[in-house]
């Protein structure tokens, strides 16, 4: 997520550099056409390129009015995650009660076992969303890895445990599963009552319909006719733009085409870099520092030293991940 209030121009440019180039050779050579050979095919009335400006406008802001409502639903979606964990800590430390004294330090390291566990399934959702991307610092360029490798869940968990979950087809899901049986062993050892074992699972619900709610987003597009048509309809306006311009500005046509092919396809980079907010881009939700923060306060309730707490995550270059 870009948090900084100013992009870097490298930052659009890395993204906008073919087009801005197509636009401005373009131009060049419709100013040099018209005024050099006095070619006159390119006098295009003003109101067509008017009205297919309005059209597209309309067509732009529909689009990203709905991939900002699936980038925002993406970020309500883990501030619930934020919130369920905290509660789930604190079930697991207030309503899991071991029955006698000798049981009490077996019934800490259960605290513990679970609690862990869920981080495990918070840092294995994350990357289980999003494709394995990095960037480089300098250009920003992005470098995929096809594999996932959980390794950011691997210190939450025993290793025979690690090795069965890195295995499965849905490995968040698979905590869950276990977490699940962890209570159920939790209620036959009598430290859960009946209402508690109930009022836990809920909550592993919740967890769930998280995870459900964070895959329907991930395999759901935004509709791909409006992001191809949108593609579209801005390559035909931006390339009739200096056609209509040339015959009354001249070579002023070149720099005013150019910012006016800009806007529209700033525009549409906006929808089409916003509408899949889990795929590890610059823009996408911030599950990285998400992910710190909730384990940060998973800790504080575990009452751990703070030697123990994560770094705190800082912004790289105005970015957020």
């Amino acid at each position: 997520m870009i948090v900084s209030r100013n992009i870097k121009f490298k930052q659009i440019l890395h993204y906008t550099w073919r087009q801005l180039l197509y636009y401005i050779i373009l131009s060049t050579l419709i100013v040099i056409l018209h005024d050099v050979y006095e070619v006159i095919f390119f006098n295009i009335p003003s109101y067509t390129i008017a009205a297919l400006g309005t059209a597209l406008a309309i067509f732009l802001g529909f689009k990203n009015d709905h991939a900002y409502d699936r980038w925002w639903e993406a970020r309500k979606i883990w501030g619930l995650m934020v919130n369920y964990s905290r509660a789930w800590t604190r079930q697991v430390l207030t309503l899991i009660i071991p029955t006698s004294i000798d049981e009490e330090a077996e019934a800490r390291e259960f605290h513990q076992k679970l609690v862990y566990r869920h981080l495990a399934f918070v840092n294995a959702l994350r990357v289980f969303l999003r494709k394995k991307l990095e960037y480089n610092k300098t250009s920003l360029k992005e470098l995929f890895i096809e594999e996932n490798t959980y390794l950011d869940a691997k210190p939450f968990l025993s290793s025979e445990e690690f090795e069965i979950f890195k295995k499965q087809n849905n490995p968040p899901n698979y905590l869950i599963q276990r977490q699940g049986e962890d209570l159920k062993y939790a209620f036959q050892r009598g430290w859960l009552s009946d209402y508690r074992f109930v009022k836990m699972e809920e909550t592993l619900v919740d967890f769930n319909d998280i995870q459900g709610m964070s895959e329907r987003i991930k395999n759901t597009p935004l509709p791909r006719q409006y992001t191809y048509f949108s593609r579209i309809f801005v390559l035909i306006h931006c390339t009739l733009l200096p056609m209509v311009f040339v015959s009354e500005l001249g070579w002023k046509t070149i720099p005013i085409a150019l910012a006016v092919s800009f806007v529209f396809l700033a525009l549409d980079l906006i929808g089409e870099r916003t509408e899949d907010p889990f795929e590890n881009r610059l823009e996408d939700t911030p599950m990285t520092a998400l992910s710190v923060t909730i384990e940060t306060n998973l800790r504080e309730q575990l009452r751990e030293s703070q030697e123990n707490f994560p770094e705190k995550y800082n912004s790289e270059n105005g970015i957020v991940f």
